[in-house]
């Protein structure tokens, strides 16, 4: 389930995650070497979908919530970029036709924390699978060193302060406990100006999957893993990668 309320004020997610860079140059990399139909889900404001419409290509985006989704829409508007926004649930969803490419990035995935989800999610996903498709996402390699630094302790992340048109400078802290046992980082993000201390407070969980598990899951799902990258350039994915960008075709 995806934490409504860390994703109930798009603007200030997008101020506080740009986008840009060489994830979307990647994604648009792929939307021109599959063509025709793309759908992304977990799709948020539109930061990869919106450059890839903006290419010309057939776009469906897919989130489950309804304010990231407003935004996206609102945004794809005022760019004159057609881009087709659906409410919905990468968990189970069937939108009665096929793409020939599928993504989800951003560590979108991790939302789902139970295995049986991350399965539907991928059967889901092979049954809008065009021939010869491809399913392609990211998420987050784990470190055992990071995930045992989680001990509940507020600490300020730097690199995610910005500047707030309307509230000035702020500030962004976060305090993470990790649980073992299901995988799951159980996190809330502290938001706070010059002039007012937590000014929003998010909870947000995430799931870690570990590298030799995915080609596990990816296969129950009825998908193929064909290709694991370790970052953006595509350089092979090793145990100190911070990133897993898996490329998986019909099983």
């Amino acid at each position: 389930m995806v934490d409504e309320a860390f994703y109930s004020h798009p603007k200030v997610y997008d101020l506080m995650f740009p986008g840009g860079g060489p994830a979307v140059d990647f994604y648009r990399a792929e939307s021109s070497r599959t063509g025709g139909r793309i759908l992304e889900l977990g799709c948020g404001t539109g930061h990869k979908l919106i450059p890839i419409a903006s290419d010309g290509h057939s776009c469906v985006g897919l989130d489950l919530s309804p304010d990231m989704l407003a935004e996206a829409r609102r945004k794809s508007d005022e760019c004159g970029v057609a881009v087709e926004w659906l409410q919905g649930d990468m968990a189970a969803f069937d939108l009665g036709r096929t793409f020939d490419l599928v993504f989800i990035t951003a560590n979108s995935l991790l939302h789902l924390h139970e295995t049986d989800d991350l399965v539907s999610c991928f059967r889901s996903v092979g049954r809008h699978l065009a021939p010869g498709a491809r399913f392609v996402f990211d998420v987050f390699n784990p470190s055992v060193k990071v995930l045992a630094e989680a001990d509940g302790r507020r600490r300020t992340r730097e690199s995610l302060s910005f500047t707030d048109p309307a509230r000035g400078q702020v500030r962004v802290d976060v305090a993470e406990t990790y649980d073992a046992l299901a995988q799951v980082t159980r996190g809330t993000w502290h938001l706070s100006t010059d002039s007012e201390e937590d000014v929003i407070v998010a909870p947000l969980e995430i799931r870690s999957i570990f590298p030799q598990e995915l080609p596990l899951l990816i296969s129950q799902g009825g998908l193929r893993l064909v290709e694991r990258f370790g970052d953006w350039s595509g350089a092979p994915f090793t145990s100190d990668a911070f990133l897993q960008v898996c490329v998986c075709e019909s099983g």
